[in-house]
């Protein structure tokens, strides 16, 4: 996946004691998007908005805030998260890498 004619934040957003770390990019068009890499363990995040969260490489479970039931997630696949919730996400041994595109 390329991204073209985008502004970068070249400053890491480094989460939970360096286990997830993430850049952001502003496309052309004014959305965000963050990318980045997720290591082995199990974290929590809260969302404003909503955004779609992209498996690029390696996999992952993910619980939703209110949901019952987690979902497991692999590289090419995408999950919804809804505005002003949270999910929790598990990686197992092999990190996940992932695109966060944020929906206005």
């Amino acid at each position: 996946m390329e991204f073209k004619n985008v502004t970068a934040n070249p400053k890491a957003n480094i989460y939970f004691d360096g286990k997830v770390v993430s850049h952001g990019i502003t496309l052309e068009d004014g959305s965000s998007k963050t990318f980045g890499v997720i290591f082995q363990g199990e974290y929590h995040f809260g969302t404003e908005k909503a955004e779609i969260m992209t498996i690029i490489d390696g996999s992952c479970t993910v619980l939703l805030d209110g949901a019952d039931k987690a979902s497991q997630h692999k590289a090419g696949e995408s999950f919804d998260v809804p505005e002003n919730s949270g999910f929790t996400i598990t990686v197992g041994a092999d990190n996940c890498q992932y695109i966060c595109s944020y929906l206005d």
